[in-house]
């Protein structure tokens, strides 16, 4: 799976793009097929600090898409993923039941 990052207006460290990476690629666990992922980062107010992360992944047919807010980076990434894991895994048992 490839896994491309962007990051909106800043400039991701490393450990956070290496974490993003990470988080992303557990969900070849939930779903195999998976054609890539887009994880975009992204500042929403600067002044509140508030952080968004938007999770894109293509797979055969569908594309699954989902985007947290909060205080941190890897709060939003890894509630992000939870959203995508609870997708796939909905995707799955579908086409399990065909």
């Amino acid at each position: 799976m490839n896994v491309r990052i962007t990051a909106r207006k800043f400039k991701a460290s490393d450990s956070l793009k290496e974490f993003a990476e990470s988080e992303v690629k557990t969900l070849e666990k939930y779903f195999d097929p998976i054609l890539d992922a887009e994880v975009i980062l992204s500042y929403i107010h600067p002044k509140e600090s508030i952080k968004k992360a938007e999770i894109i992944l293509n797979i055969p047919k569908r594309v699954v898409k989902s985007e947290v807010e909060s205080d941190d980076f890897k709060k939003s990434i890894s509630a992000a993923v939870d959203k995508c894991k609870r997708q796939l895994k909905k995707i799955k048992t579908q086409l399990v039941e065909r």
